[in-house]
């Protein structure tokens, strides 16, 4: 990009993209259910519940799929239910132990094909999935997926980040996009043991202390997780999108509403970012230093010819709720 027009027009895009705009809809389940003023040990706004338990964290979330996805792509719905989850959970610093579902259907034959994908994906993840719920006389097809699992003492936190860190982006650019849909899967038919393996880098790093705060990518983008991050962490960050990992044939504006398979964003004390990118590139995963945090609240994206856009201010608005102080939360 070289026009100021066109890097507002971006921003604008990334604001008003349906990832983000799902992620607004935190915010008021956050303020009705009066989480955002809740003090407990591990906050609320993480991509799993962290429980403490004895020297450890149990970790549970649950992932939820949209009928349309569901009907669209039956397979890769099952098989995502298994994917995301644990990408959550590596994301906090953790390890998975099992997986439930609730799977709603018109019938078995209309079934099927998710319980393939959930099992093949259990399979080449080494995650069992353990139990759950199946109705196959449903007039749609729903399908939600929960996991739980376990972390040491030193979790991944959204809230963690600090002005002065590194934001760096680690992304599995080893794949293709799963046409219509923004969809990069790095994941269906690669081999079981790196997708482990690849996994376990990140609860690594945190039992190594070589990270402060981690985010897996969501639907919302590079740029739009980055957003909750800031958030949750009240902290702001200027983005240098030249910097983001990305496919040569691949356009910007595509690939920032892109959700892959392997990506995470990590807020990383400077010292430390070298031997974090060392860890990545043994195992051929594309990770950058794309921004520094700093303490403005406001998260900007910059091109490569120094232009930068405000994409959010987070003390003018809320993105999903989870960063406000007590003040804020009970106003």
């Amino acid at each position: 990009m070289t026009a100021a027009v066109d890097l507002q027009a971006l921003a604008g895009q990334i604001r008003n993209a349906r990832g983000v705009s799902h992620k607004r809809d935190i915010d008021a389940v956050v303020t009705r259910l009066g989480l955002g003023a809740r003090h407990d040990a591990v906050p609320v706004g993480d991509d799993c519940a962290a429980i403490p338990d004895g020297d450890g964290h149990l970790l549970f979330a649950i992932e939820g799929f949209i009928d349309s996805f569901v009907s669209a792509d039956p397979y890769f719905a099952g098989y995502c239910g298994i994917m995301v989850n644990l990408s959550d959970v590596a994301a906090m610093g953790g390890r998975p132990l099992a997986v439930v579902d609730a799977l709603w259907s018109r019938d078995a034959a209309a079934a099927d094909p998710i319980l393939a994908g959930l099992s093949d994906a259990a399979a080449l993840y080494g995650v069992p999935v353990v139990g759950g719920h199946t109705n196959t006389r449903s007039e749609t097809g729903n399908l939600a997926v929960a996991v739980l699992g376990r972390a040491g003492p030193r979790l991944l936190t959204s809230f963690d980040a600090a002005p002065g860190d590194d934001l760096v982006a680690a992304i599995d650019l080893r794949g293709r996009f799963r046409d219509p849909h923004p969809y990069w899967d790095a994941s269906t038919g690669s081999p079981g043991d790196r997708l482990r393996a690849d996994l376990a880098l990140l609860p690594g790093l945190a039992e190594d202390g070589l990270c402060r705060a981690a985010k897996d990518i969501s639907m919302a983008g590079v740029v739009g997780t980055a957003l909750m991050l800031l958030e949750c962490s009240k902290v702001g960050a200027v983005i240098d999108l030249a910097a983001i990992p990305r496919p040569d044939d691949v356009a910007m504006a595509r690939w920032l509403t892109a959700f892959p398979s392997y990506g995470y964003l990590l807020s990383i004390r400077p010292a430390d970012t070298p031997a974090v990118l060392d860890r990545f590139a043994a195992r051929d995963i594309t990770a950058a230093t794309i921004g520094t945090v700093d303490a403005s609240r406001v998260a900007r994206i910059r091109d490569a010819g120094g232009e930068e856009a405000v994409v959010w201010d987070f003390v003018a608005s809320p993105l999903i709720g989870c960063g406000r102080d007590e003040a804020e939360a009970s106003a």
